[in-house]
């Protein structure tokens, strides 16, 4: 990295950057804690991974401005292992997950993110966004009208002061108002000290507990792979909205390798994995964070509130906080997709709509990319499948051309076969190929098809203006061009 580039992603924007990090450390607590719960390990190893993870990738992450830290995504895939084989398991399975990515990322697997359509990127944030807004809903739970007025006035706070100044990020502000009006009032909602004990003490460097032997791999290595693949589609998705929202560009495949030292990192200090953070990193954005110190701030803040700030930290009230994350979801939420909804071809409509729903069944993020880039692929299959035979002038009474235009492969070569009368009367057929283009081994064995049924009825076909690829193909795997090919077939 030039020396220059490296100053500007630093201290370029130190004030915002300081401000915004500090905003995201207080959003980071109660969700490390949440999924610390749903992976069924004790509230400090998430926030310990947050630190850990946050920090890191502030150095050799690939996405200035990005928040990485403990996430629901990956705490979902720890449960079982938890549950079965205890945290020393979790914290092995965590380093080997850093080892995969490390090694994605030096197979440049960054690179896969040009084939997620934008129609599946849309449906991945509207969904997450959904996600973010349906996760704040517990909280009102049992609640008195106290929590549902400090959250208004938290999103009043959020939007309205911005018109008047943008001096300080209107979040921190919101936050620090509520809490004091919650501390002064005496009010009774549930603040962060209510969801789990904080404990005042910074990270260790520990081994895993853990026989090291090929049975323990045999355990964790299922686990660590499926948190590896989970954790860097989201990190990149994230990383491509970020680049979306600042207009600016990232390296993935860094990305990948700092978001696998992360999760080493975190595993050795008593952390479990964790991947990048879209709401967190809306809110960074949002608030002004643009470089990697906001990055470190986040992750640095969050363990000074813990050790220095923790009387101050545990009054926080959820209601807050909540009002910050109904903020995200509604600032991730693409409202435009909506409007243009209308005007957007049907297939791209479906493709974002069961994005969405199969995010929104299975809680999984990856799943329902997965789907979308099926879909949309099966749709692009099904709308470059048309292939046209036309019939041009035929060269007297015995002799036929046709055209053929159109990409031939697999899903194009029944109807190409379709197109031909084998039965007419003529004594020579030429198929020119001049605007077709040939794939697979499957258009091979079209061609081959339809010269052989000609042959098989006393037809002599020529190909021609086949294109370098194409022949290259036909002369690899043809049947029909080989020396005594076509006779051979005869006989069977």
């Amino acid at each position: 990295m030039k020396l220059n580039t490296m100053k500007h992603e630093w201290f370029g924007n130190i004030k915002g950057d300081v401000l915004a990090g500090m905003v995201v450390a207080m959003a980071l607590i109660p969700e490390a804690i949440a999924f610390s719960i749903i992976a069924g390990v004790d509230p400090m190893i998430g926030l310990y991974a947050s630190f850990c993870i946050a920090v890191v990738t502030a150095f050799v992450g690939g996405r200035p401005g990005m928040i990485s830290a403990a996430t629901g995504a990956t705490a979902l895939l720890m449960t079982t292992l938890v549950a079965d084989h205890g945290l020393q398991y979790l914290l092995a399975a965590t380093i080997l997950t850093g080892l995969i990515q490390i090694v994605m990322g030096a197979l440049k697997l960054g690179r896969l993110m040009k084939f997620v359509p934008r129609s599946v990127m849309i449906g991945f944030v509207n969904a997450l966004a959904i996600l973010i807004f349906t996760a704040q809903l517990p909280h009102f739970v049992g609640e008195s009208w106290a929590m549902y007025a400090m959250v208004a006035g938290a999103l009043a706070i959020i939007y309205i002061l911005p018109r008047f100044t943008k001096a300080v990020p209107s979040p921190l502000v919101a936050i620090i108002v509520i809490t004091v009006i919650a501390i002064f009032t005496g009010s009774d909602v549930r603040t962060i000290g209510d969801l789990g004990k904080l404990t005042q003490s910074l990270p260790i460097f520990l081994i895993p507990n853990i026989p090291f032997n090929f049975e323990t791999l045999q355990i964790i290595f299922p686990y660590s792979l499926s948190i590896a693949i989970v954790g860097l589609v989201e990190s990149l998705l994230t990383a491509s909205i970020v680049d979306d929202m600042t207009d600016t560009k990232s390296d993935k495949n860094r990305e990948a390798r700092g978001q696998g030292i992360a999760n080493i990192v975190s595993g050795f200090f008593g952390g479990m994995a964790g991947c990048a953070m879209i709401g967190q990193s809306v809110i960074n954005v949002k608030s002004g964070g643009r470089g990697r110190l906001s990055t470190f701030v986040a992750g640095a803040f969050l363990m000074i509130l813990i050790i220095l700030l923790n009387g101050f930290l545990v009054k926080i009230p959820m209601a807050a906080l909540v009002g910050v994350m109904f903020m995200v979801s509604i600032g991730t939420f693409d409202w435009s997709a909506l409007k243009s909804i209308h005007k957007t071809p049907l297939t791209d409509t479906l493709v974002m709509i069961a994005t969405v729903i199969t995010v929104l069944m299975t809680h999984d993020l990856s799943k329902g990319v997965l789907i979308g880039i099926i879909l949309s692929a099966i749709f692009f299959a099904s709308k470059i499948s048309k292939v046209k035979v036309t019939t041009l002038a035929s060269e007297g009474s015995h002799k036929k051309i046709y055209r053929v235009s159109g990409q031939l492969f697999f899903a194009s070569v029944t109807d190409f076969v379709e197109s031909f009368d084998f039965t007419e009367d003529v004594k020579e057929v030429t198929l020119d190929l001049t605007q077709a283009h040939l794939w697979d081994d499957s258009a091979v064995g079209a061609i081959d098809k339809v010269v052989i049924k000609y042959h098989q009825n006393g037809v002599k076909v020529n190909l021609i203006g086949l294109n370098k690829e194409s022949n290259k193909l036909v002369e690899k795997i043809a049947i029909h061009n080989k020396p005594g090919g076509l006779e051979k077939v005869a006989n069977h």
